[in-house]
C-alpha cells in the first residue's frame, strides 16, 4: 500500500512538472507553447519523422511481447473467436449475417482497419470501424446497434481489424474529412483539465520516459481493440482516450463523440506506417 501511495505521489510531481515546466528529476521540461506546424502540406506534419515510430508494444515488457505474440495465450484471442462467430451468425428481421454480404473475412476485411476512421457517404460523417460496424447492422441487418464497450462490439471488431494484422495504417486525409482532422490535431496539441496538460507532451515530447512504472508510449492505436491487465477484459482506443481524459481530470466525453472519432483520425494519420498489432495486450 505504501509504495502505491509513493508511486501515485511520484505520478502527480511529473504531471505537474510537465504541466508546469518546473524540472522534477526523471522528467524533461517541455515547452509551455505547443505549436502545430502549419508551413507543410497536411501529409508532411508528422510530429514525430517515420523512422522513429515505435509499436505500443515496444514500451511494454518483453513478458507482454511474448503474450502478444502467442496467439494460443494471447486472451484477446477470445474477443477475436467471438467476433468470428458473430460474423457468421444472421442477425436482426433481415435474418442476415455479415458473411452473406461480405463472404470471407480474410479476403473482404483484409486492410479495412488500416483505412478508419473515414468519411461513411451513407451517414455523411466520420466513423471509426465499430461505429461502421454498427451502421451495417442497423442498414443491412435491421438489427439493433451494439452497445459501446459490449463483448459483442468489440469481438466483431477485433476480428475485423486482425484480418489486418500486420498491414501498415493507411489513413488519407483528404477534402472531405480535413476539417474533422484538423480539430482532431488541435485536441491532440490543447492544454486540458485540471493537469493543464495536452496529449502531446506525453506522447510526442516525453515518451520513453517511465511515469507510474510503464514506459510512456507514442500514443500510436494500432493495437485496438487491447486486452488490459488492468481491466481484465478488451477494451476500444475510445476507453483508453477516456481514461486519459479521467487523468487529466478534464470533461469526458460520452463514447461516440464526435471529438473523440476526430482525435482517433489524427492518431491513426499519426500512425500511417505502423502496422496494425491487435489484439494487443498491455499491463
Amino acid at each position: 500500500m505504501r509504495r502505491r501511495v509513493f508511486a501515485l505521489i511520484a505520478a502527480g510531481l511529473s504531471f505537474a512538472a510537465m504541466a508546469a515546466e518546473r524540472p522534477v528529476a526523471g522528467v524533461t521540461p517541455v515547452a509551455m507553447e505547443l505549436p502545430i506546424p502549419q508551413s507543410m502540406p497536411l501529409r508532411m506534419q508528422r510530429p514525430i519523422p517515420p523512422a522513429a515510430l515505435k509499436q505500443g508494444s515496444a514500451f511494454t515488457s518483453e513478458a507482454n511481447r511474448a503474450l502478444q505474440a502467442d496467439e494460443f495465450a494471447n486472451p484477446g484471442m477470445l474477443w477475436v473467436t467471438r467476433g468470428e462467430k458473430l460474423w457468421n451468425e444472421p442477425a436482426g428481421s433481415a435474418g442476415k449475417s455479415c458473411a452473406a454480404c461480405h463472404g470471407d473475412a480474410a479476403q473482404s476485411m483484409k486492410g479495412a482497419a488500416t483505412r478508419y476512421p473515414r468519411i461513411d457517404p451513407g451517414a455523411a460523417r466520420l466513423v471509426n470501424l465499430s461505429e461502421r460496424i454498427n451502421l451495417c447492422r442497423e442498414r443491412n441487418q435491421a438489427a439493433a446497434p451494439y452497445q459501446p464497450e459490449s463483448d459483442e462490439l468489440l469481438g466483431l471488431s477485433a476480428f475485423v481489424t486482425y484480418q489486418s494484422r500486420g498491414l501498415p495504417m493507411n489513413v488519407t486525409i483528404d477534402p472531405q474529412n480535413a476539417r474533422d482532422f484538423e480539430r482532431g490535431r488541435d485536441r491532440f496539441y490543447r492544454r486540458m483539465g485540471q493537469m493543464n496538460l495536452a496529449c502531446a507532451q506525453c506522447h510526442d515530447r516525453n515518451w520513453d520516459r517511465t511515469l507510474l512504472f510503464e514506459k510512456i508510449s507514442q500514443g500510436h492505436p494500432t493495437g485496438f481493440p487491447i486486452y488490459r491487465q488492468e481491466w481484465q477484459t478488451m477494451g476500444s482506443l475510445q476507453r483508453r482516450l477516456r481514461a486519459c481524459y479521467s487523468g487529466l481530470r478534464a470533461q469526458m466525453p460520452e463514447y461516440g463523440a464526435r471529438e473523440l472519432v476526430e482525435l482517433e483520425l489524427f492518431l491513426a494519420w499519426r500512425a500511417n506506417g505502423l502496422p496494425i498489432e491487435a489484439p494487443a495486450v498491455r499491463r
